[in-house]
Formats: C-alpha cells, sequence, structure tokens
C-alpha cells in the first residue's frame, strides 16, 4: 500500500523485452536498504524489485513489467530517460499524507486543459466512460501516483489544482495537453460500485 506522497523522481535508464519487460530506474534513493522483492509504486504502478544496486550516490534498480501491464497503464510507452514518480511502500507507523493508494492502475486518463490559476496549475482530465461516476467533487483520486484532491467533475472531466510543491517534485508539473496519465480511483468509490452492482 501507498499514500501518493511522492518522495523521488526517478528516470528510466532502459528496458530490454524479454518475455516480460525489464525496466531499470535510476533513483536517489538510497537502494543499499531497498530489498529485492519489495514493492515500489512506479508513476502510480505497483512494481516489483527484482535487482538493484548503488553508485555513489545514485541508486538503480530493475522491474518486470507483463505485457497487460504496458496495455492497460502508460509503461508502454515508457523509453531511456522517462521520468517517474516514485514512492516506497508504507511501512506501519508511517504518517499517512494523502490517501490509501493501491498502486493497481485503473485506466489511463488524458489531460484536456493547462492554465495557470494563482501560483498553482489548474489541470482537467478526461478518463475512460466507465469511471465517470467514480470521480467525485472533494473526493481523492490518484494520477502518476499523486494523491490529489478533486475541485469540480463535469461528466467524464475533473479538475485538480496542482500546487508549486507539486509541480518541481513530481512529473506533473511538465504535463501538456494530451498526455496520458496512470489513473487509480479511490478505494472506496471501487467497493461503492461493486454493492451498487456496477464493478469498476
Amino acid at each position: 500500500m501507498f499514500t501518493g506522497i511522492i518522495t523521488d523522481v526517478g528516470r528510466v535508464r532502459g528496458l530490454v523485452a524479454e518475455g516480460d519487460t525489464r525496466i531499470t530506474i535510476e533513483t536517489a534513493y538510497d537502494t543499499r536498504d531497498l530489498a529485492i522483492g519489495a514493492s515500489v509504486a512506479c508513476s502510480g504502478a505497483c512494481l516489483t524489485v527484482i535487482a538493484k544496486g548503488q553508485e555513489g550516490a545514485c541508486g538503480w534498480f530493475d522491474v518486470q513489467a507483463s505485457a497487460e501491464t504496458l496495455a492497460c497503464t502508460t509503461l508502454g510507452g515508457w523509453q531511456a530517460g522517462t521520468p517517474i514518480n516514485l514512492e516506497r511502500a508504507l511501512k506501519v507507523g508511517d504518517e499517512l499524507g494523502g490517501h490509501i493508494v493501491s498502486g493497481h492502475v485503473d485506466g489511463i486518463a488524458s489531460l484536456v486543459t493547462r492554465r495557470p490559476e494563482g501560483e498553482s496549475l489548474r489541470l482537467v482530465f478526461e478518463v475512460p466512460e466507465r469511471y465517470e461516476r467514480a470521480i467525485a467533487a472533494k473526493g481523492s483520486v490518484t494520477l502518476d501516483g499523486v494523491s490529489l484532491t478533486v475541485n469540480e467533475v463535469e461528466g467524464r472531466r475533473f479538475g485538480v489544482n496542482i500546487i508549486p510543491h507539486t509541480q518541481s517534485h513530481t512529473t506533473l508539473g511538465s504535463l501538456a495537453v494530451g498526455d496520458r496519465v496512470n489513473l487509480e480511483i479511490d478505494v472506496l468509490a471501487r467497493y461503492v460500485g461493486r454493492l451498487v452492482g456496477k464493478d469498476l
């Protein structure tokens, strides 16, 4: 489990297709205390560490992504140099600064408008039709692993504000109209959908 609070912006070092796709990610984390088998949220997708190394102040770790993961997330578009929002798994006793995030990506949202609003950015995203009713004003949503509060909802579109800190400490500040992000709906919405007979 995660909280949606990004602790590093890493970068894809390389990818190798070998049945599943093996991805090497550079990070500022000290990977000496990152266990093989640990979970890391990589732009919102929970992936398992299968190898790691430390080169001075620069660490790296490898993960594997299945064809299903590549098809259902933005990972299929990653290439060497792609910046990645990173969060290590939540430990018992850690501060829950965002909201409960599973790292299971539900779908892909697209940025449709971007405009400054004071020092913040107002970003409006469009979601696939099946998730339209799962996004609620003043509720939580996870975009590329970042926990955000929804400002308003209109049909399949919803808006969020990105404060300066989030702009500079995640990849969201550099998004352009048309860019796609990994979407995870609030786990509460998923269970409510199940209860009313509309699985999300």
